[in-house]
């Protein structure tokens, strides 16, 4: 059964599809309400209380995407994007929108579970009701009060750049993060889109903590999208 006592919301208009994530939920000891239409999902959202959205973007109704941006200007509850959408285009622009995640159809219920567990999770810690100050990822170790980074219980000297960009990933660990949220993170929004000076701090962030910089563990490149840090679950 799910440590979280946790409720989802399924916005999905594929009654099968719908029909096959409700009944996962169930088996995995989670509530649930669910939606076949945007608006019908946005009714319920003001009335009613939800930890996570599971969101398909193709509804018949309204566009996912403007689904994530209406949520978004009043709540920072968890969205997990589930489509069939498989262009990297789309998952940078449901992530910027503010989704916490991206799966493409088909998907595996483990990878989902998965993906579920990180989200409520990286909610918790980042709402006050987890409040740990020193977070760990495989031997990769971070320590928030004293802002010191160990691997296999060695410390790891950091620039403050570095320290900012690991930071934000272990907050945020096993979430996919866009080039453009880092840089607005770790440089502010006067940085622009620069991706040649991310990819350096990440190359020498890398060389520090990967055994093999070349076949990272720990920073994971996704392609055309950004960087996520390994979860301990995966």
């Amino acid at each position: 059964m799910y440590k979280y006592n946790a409720r989802i919301m399924v916005v999905e208009d594929d009654e099968q599809i719908l029909n096959f994530l409700t009944y996962t939920l169930k088996n995995e000891g989670l509530s649930y309400v669910s939606a076949s239409k945007a608006q019908e999902a946005l009714n319920k959202l003001s009335s009613e209380t939800v930890d996570l959205i599971i969101l398909d973007l193709g509804l018949p109704d309204l566009d996912g995407m403007e689904v994530i941006k209406r949520v978004r200007e009043w709540s920072r509850i968890p969205i997990i994007v589930v489509s069939a959408r498989n262009q990297d285009v789309d998952k940078v622009q449901a992530l910027d929108n503010g989704a916490d995640d991206y799966l493409t159809k088909p998907f595996s219920i483990t990878e989902l579970m998965a993906r579920i567990r990180v989200a409520l999770r990286n909610a918790m810690y980042q709402t006050g009701r987890v409040m740990q100050t020193i977070l760990s990822v495989g031997d990769l170790q971070i320590d928030f009060d004293k802002r010191l980074v160990h691997l296999n219980n060695l410390q790891v000297p950091m620039t403050p750049l570095e320290y900012k960009l690991l930071s934000f990933l272990f907050i945020n660990s096993g979430k996919v993060m866009t080039t453009k949220q880092i840089i607005t993170e770790v440089w502010g929004t006067s940085h622009g889109t620069n991706t040649s000076t991310l990819r350096s701090l990440v190359a020498g962030l890398r060389r520090k903590i990967e055994k093999n910089p070349a076949m990272p563990r720990y920073i994971l490149t996704e392609t055309g999208v950004g960087y996520r840090l390994m979860d301990n679950q995966h």
